[in-house]
């Protein structure tokens, strides 16, 4: 058994059907494994019943010890192979489940985080968690079951052989009513698959509004809103109950079918050959067997109809995740990517004329806080304008390339945008800090010496390994975003965009922040995108920006002296020249 989860590979994205088919060839090997030991199972209870039906018809009715032995041996024996094969195919099948299960989810978190932002833009946030709560079970179960497929084919083919060698009639019945019966299937299932399908939608939608409401209750309750929040979680999830309830009556329906029209064959079956065991044409032992292997066949016609509803729901489900794998990033990777820039670059947007020189720290303050966030978002390559698309220049030879002909693998790499709304994931402060656990515990108490983040470590016994919750909820605002500004710092990338990485802070905080923020960045590119008077004064240079172009520069110290608007906006006092 392998160990999961495997490597998951490039998916197959152009329908739901080749999702699901490229999933079976990825593990097409457990399925057959799945296949086999399920179909020798059904096989054994075959051979059991045709052991029976032949002892009955050997000399054992006339007391002939001998041949009591041998049918009871190879009937034992039998039993002993189906009882091992229980466990097998049930491991295989589990197997199965897991397999498909997370490679689904594999594929889908993988592309979500290269989707990034992009991803919530395009598509709710409620159907993406039901991906990865409702639609991974779907494709899970039909993959868990999706052995039987092989199995019960062969089961049918070797009931029909044994009967057709029988009575010629008998195996004919066999052959044409398993078709009629999966065919006679096929409306309920076509009214299933759309029930399914609405379902899932109003699924989906209820999840975004929960999303939603989640994370706006503090706002809510604020102005008041909860009755009207309420009742209309409360309307959407009437809907979702009302599709499931439509689903279930149809999912009852194919449980009946798949009950009624087998056993209506088994009832036929049985009937027809008591007739002809009374008319001598077939032997009370052939009678047993055949009443056996009907019985078998009808477990597997059922099976075979369970199979098929499955796959009805892992369709549906497997097109939502196709919906997800289709999306393409607002920002795409360049067809022909221009050569990767060499050495300490500075970073240039042409919009507003902000430069971010190499291996110094600039201040970046603007009068306006939506142009610090356009500008972040360019410099960052989170907003592409045409023909103002920000630049890397080397220092060195001062040739200049635009992020958007770069892949944007590598410019996630040389630059970084540390913004206060970052996420803050479950786990140990030391997972948080260094994901991938190759920054020494030295360096990481570094990098909270930094932040001030000092008291966060401290705060539990465990230090480093102290558990951390989703966003970091049990810690301050101010806590929180020095624990931002420690996991920005421990990545160590060429270019750093810290937009205000002191604003929730005490001025203690804040000033032994902008103390050692310098040294630590020392040699690398830093942009301070901020008010604090406190960060600013320990910058190399300054750049005031007004109506989103760059309009002052020099120290910090210098542009109070020369630019009253400038100290205006980081002083937050009224400029002379605003007038009263």
């Amino acid at each position: 058994m392998r160990t999961l989860p495997q490597p998951p590979g490039v998916p197959e994205h152009r329908s739901a059907d080749r999702f699901l088919w490229w999933l079976a060839r990825k593990e097409w090997r457990s399925l057959l494994w799945a296949g086999t030991a399920t179909g020798t199972f059904r096989i054994s209870s075959v051979l059991f019943s045709a052991a029976i039906g032949a002892a009955i018809d050997s000399d054992v009715v006339h007391g002939d010890l001998e041949a009591l032995l041998t049918w009871f041996g190879v009937l034992a024996a039998l039993t002993v192979v189906s009882a091992v094969l229980v466990p097998v195919a049930h491991r295989a099948e589990c197997f199965n489940w897991y397999a498909s299960a997370y490679r689904t989810v594999q594929v889908v978190t993988a592309h979500s985080v290269r989707m990034g932002p992009t991803l919530t833009r395009r598509l709710p946030s409620g159907e993406v968690v039901a991906v990865g709560t409702e639609d991974i079970d779907r494709i899970g179960d039909f993959y868990e079951s999706a052995g039987e497929i092989l199995s019960s084919l062969v089961a049918v083919l070797v009931i029909s052989v044994l009967m057709l060698r029988s009575h010629v009639t008998f195996g004919l019945v066999v052959l044409v009513a398993v078709p009629l019966i999966m065919g006679a299937m096929t409306p309920l299932l076509r009214l299933f698959s759309r029930r399914r399908e609405h379902q899932r939608d109003r699924q989906a939608d209820l999840t975004t509004l929960a999303t939603d409401l989640v994370a706006g209750l503090r706002v809510l309750r604020g102005v008041g809103g909860e009755r009207t929040a309420e009742h209309g979680y409360r309307s959407s999830s009437q809907r979702v109950r009302a599709a499931s309830v439509r689903v279930g009556r149809v999912d009852a329906a194919l449980h009946a079918v798949r009950e009624f029209y087998p056993g209506l064959l088994l009832v036929g079956i049985v009937w027809y050959g008591a007739r002809l065991a009374l008319t001598g044409e077939i032997t009370v032992g052939q009678l047993v067997a055949f009443y056996g292997y009907t019985g078998t066949l009808a477990g597997t016609v059922r099976q075979m109809m369970r199979v098929t509803s499955a796959f009805v729901s892992a369709r549906v489900a497997a097109g939502r995740v196709v919906r997800v794998l289709r999306l393409e990033h607002d920002h795409p990777d360049p067809e022909r990517p221009a050569p990767e820039p060499v050495g300490p670059c500075a970073l240039h947007d042409p919009r507003s004329g902000v430069t971010i020189a190499a291996r110094g720290t600039t201040g970046v303050v603007c009068a306006d806080p939506t142009d610090a966030t356009a500008i972040t978002e360019r410099l960052g390559r989170y907003r592409d304008e045409e023909g103002a698309d920000a630049v890397l220049v080397e220092e060195s030879t001062g040739r200049s390339v635009r992020l958007r002909d770069l892949p944007l693998a590598l410019v996630r790499r040389r630059v970084l945008v540390a913004a206060n709304d970052a996420h803050l994931f479950s786990g140990t402060l030391r997972e948080e800090l260094s994901p991938d656990g190759g920054i020494s515990d030295a360096r990481l108490a570094e990098v909270v010496r930094t932040a001030h983040a000092d008291d966060v470590v401290r705060q539990s016994a465990a230090g480093l390994d102290a558990l951390l919750t989703e966003r970091g909820r049990e810690y301050s605002g101010g806590q929180q975003q020095r624990l931002r500004l420690a996991r920005a710092l421990a990545a160590d990338p060429e270019i750093l965009l810290l937009v205000e990485p002191a604003s929730a802070v005490d001025a203690h905080s804040e000033s032994a922040i902008a103390e050692r923020l310098p040294s630590e960045r020392a040699g690398r590119t830093t942009a301070l995108v901020t008010t604090s008077p406190l960060l600013l004064d320990h910058t190399d240079r300054v750049q005031y920006v007004e109506e989103g172009r760059l309009v002052a520069e020099g120290t910090h110290r210098e542009l109070l002296a020369t630019s009253p608007r400038y100290a205006a906006t980081v002083l937050r006092t009224v400029s002379v020249e605003d007038g009263p």
